[in-house]
């Protein structure tokens, strides 16, 4: 593992390449020669499969001309070039040629690699409508009386239903369709998919109209997404005739309904993109999505007819090859700014309506929440303030507390007294330190003789005031007491159990990690959802480093406005890290080695990629030995430490695919499990 960690294949990725070459029309000498050039560039770019356009070897717009001898001779001369040439390059490469079969005449995908043809695929559909007039010179391949037939010498597989399977990676198996197929209601994939191709492949010539572009992103996002696979698009450019058509060589590359790669549309010359697709990924949400194998059995009759050609090319393990794709920082926050305010919009209204829904079906008016002038119980206050508006109740039904205690900061304690008063809420505040020196006298703890003892008893004491005040105050006023814990201090049991944060009636929170509840805040702020003073408080708790404030500093005031004596994140580690953990480990189950390296890939660099509009100035990087350790770190405390802190969680809405640690949700997991195997391959990955 430690030679080839940097090595995007050692994780069950693969690069796959879209190819559009300049063509000549009936020249297929020439188009031989560029889809060869286009050939040894993806292969050196440490692709394993490049796909070129439909009838790129003799070009599409020939018409009437592919009942010609010549053309159809020198097609077979130039795919004999194209197979030659295979033969020293590592990958396979799809390419279009038309091809006699008994007396037939079929637009047809050559599959070849190695220095051999490993299959012929025929066209299942013939566009016979508007500018298309295929089946005047083709036939379709239901027409086709062989699934088997001799090829430069070689006896090969013929037909529609085959799935090419690269023998040193199980989970790349490839189908490939031509154009109109993935145009009708069920594309020939659908059923590859289910036969177990995980990339599909679609040689398209496809002229261009305008507003076919968003069309074709529609279709190939969709199919990707519907069958849980990598999609990739050809298309012909420049060179096909344009005596009734035009051509913009648009090529795509989908994974699952998102987007990796798109050429450039209307380019002069030859061109290619490459998709580094995630086959694990893939693999793991057939494996979850159960109506997958359900929807297997159900068309057991076409599932059945596939037939799957092995092939074997060396992958490009010699060398370092990082991830050409962008893997995102913030997994949760999207960084580009209009996507970002869509999610915080999103996320927002889902917890105002789930809260909504609770207090009128509770039969209840108020709610009861401490404020701690820290961002998540600021960030649920604001939940609650929207649902008072959308319940048409005075946001006076808020009963808000603050409850300062041995370490509250005069800094959190005046953020707090400011939130809650821009709100409108009803605000109190309540000095804990009494009850919780009664608590310590009862327990017989050193403190309350004045001994300076601040263990895990000490702070405990203090959280546990506060949620039993709350819940206390729930009763006499008749309300419901809003939890304000997120779901990364649950998944790493950054809560105090029980009678602490980790308790409520209904938390708001429960499903939304620290790093998307600072870019709520943030947004609550940048649309002046409270005003503009409202906006500069949330900017303030913004800008408070993240404390549970439950030890005094060294005066023993636990009052200095500069830096708290207790710092969260020198405990558990960065959140921005530990989200990122949380979010691949939970949504895909990615073991420590692909998450580590995930996380190299989006954190080695602060000026590799995108940003998140809008959000904090900060700009980390981190080398391979901090997300190591910080993984570690998450590890050992989501497997093994924490787990019964989650078996209880209250009721709480689910806000999005990175998960839910609810047991009656995203996550059943057993209390006394151990963390063994999770560690052990930790250790294997590089320091």
């Amino acid at each position: 593992m430690d030679k080839r960690f940097f090595n995007l294949y050692s994780h069950d990725f693969a690069r796959v390449a879209v190819a559009s070459p300049r063509c000549r029309v009936a020249d297929p000498a020439f188009n031989a020669q560029e889809t060869i050039r286009l050939a040894r560039e993806a292969a050196d770019a440490g692709a394993v499969l490049a796909a070129f356009p439909e009838l790129g070897l003799s070009a599409y717009t020939c018409d009437d001309l592919f009942h010609q001898r010549a053309l159809l001779d020198a097609v077979l001369d130039a795919l004999a070039d194209v197979v030659a040439a295979s033969s020293t390059l590592p990958l396979a490469l799809v390419v279009g040629a038309p091809l006699r079969v008994n007396h037939v005449l079929f637009n047809c995908a050559v599959v070849v690699a190695g220095g051999r043809i490993l299959g012929v695929v025929p066209k299942s559909y013939l566009p016979n409508y508007g500018e298309f007039y295929e089946s005047r010179q083709f036939s379709a391949a239901d027409n086709a009386a062989v699934d088997r037939i001799t090829l430069l010498g070689q006896d090969v597989p013929f037909g529609p239903e085959q799935i090419f399977a690269l023998e040193s990676q199980p989970l790349f198996r490839f189908h490939v369709e031509i154009c109109e197929d993935v145009w009708v209601p069920i594309p020939p994939s659908s059923y590859a998919a289910l036969a177990g191709a995980t990339v599909l492949v679609n040689l398209s010539a496809s002229n261009v109209v305008v507003g076919k572009s968003g069309y074709r992103h529609q279709l190939v996002s969709q199919q990707s997404a519907r069958c849980l696979a990598a999609y990739l698009y050809t298309s012909a450019g420049r060179g096909e005739s344009t005596t009734d058509m035009a051509w913009d060589g648009q090529s795509l590359i989908y994974e699952k309904g998102d987007l990796l790669a798109e050429s450039e549309r209307f380019l002069g010359d030859s061109h290619i993109i490459f998709g580094d697709v995630d086959l694990e990924r893939l693999s793991v949400d057939r494996m979850h999505t159960t109506t997958f194998a359900q929807s297997v059995r159900r068309h057991a009759h076409e599932v059945e007819k596939f037939r799957v050609q092995a092939f074997a090319v060396p992958l490009p393990l010699d060398r370092d090859l990082p991830l050409a794709r962008l893997v995102e920082r913030f997994p949760y926050v999207p960084a580009d700014g209009r996507r970002r305010d869509a999610r915080c919009t999103e996320v927002y209204n889902i917890q105002v309506q789930a809260l909504v829904q609770r207090l009128q079906s509770s039969g209840h008016q108020k709610v009861v929440i401490g404020i701690s002038g820290g961002l998540d119980s600021t960030h649920a206050l604001l939940v609650c303030a929207k649902a008072m508006d959308k319940l048409k109740l005075p946001r006076t039904n808020i009963l808000a507390y603050t409850m300062p205690g041995f370490a509250t900061s005069e800094r959190t304690l005046r953020q707090a007294r400011e939130l809650m008063r821009v709100v409108g809420c009803t605000a109190h505040e309540i000095d804990i330190r009494p009850s919780c020196i009664q608590m310590l006298k009862d327990l017989g703890h050193p403190y309350a003789e004045g001994a300076e003892q601040y263990d895990v008893t000490f702070e405990n004491v203090q959280a546990g005031e506060r949620t039993s005040h709350l819940f206390r105050l729930a009763n006499h006023h008749h309300a419901i007491v809003i939890g304000t814990g997120d779901l990364s201090e649950l998944a790493l049991g950054w809560c105090t159990y029980g009678v602490g944060d980790h308790m409520s009636h209904y938390n708001v929170n429960a499903s939304v990690p620290k790093t998307l509840i600072s870019h709520l805040v943030r947004w609550v702020a940048d649309t002046k959802q409270i005003g503009e003073t409202g906006s500069d408080v949330l900017i303030h708790v913004l800008e408070t480093e993240i404390s549970p404030e439950l030890v005094p500093g060294k005066q023993g005031t636990g009052k200095e406005e500069g830096k708290p004596a207790q710092v969260t994140e020198d405990f558990i580690g960065p959140y921005e890290l530990q989200d990122f953990n949380l979010y691949y480990t939970i949504r895909y189950g990615f073991g420590p080695a692909k998450v580590a390296f995930l996380s190299w890939s989006a954190w080695r660099d602060r000026a590799n990629g995108p940003w998140p509009e809008g959000g904090s100035p900060a700009r980390n990087q981190y080398d391979l030995a901090a997300i190591k350790k910080n993984l570690g770190i998450f590890l050992w405390r989501f497997f093994k430490t924490s787990q019964f802190k989650r078996s209880c969680v209250p009721n709480g809405p689910k806000v999005g695919n990175g998960g839910s640690l609810s047991p009656r949700g995203d996550w059943r997991a057993p209390s006394d499990s151990e963390a063994t195997v999770w560690m052990n391959q930790l250790a294997r990955i590089p320091d």
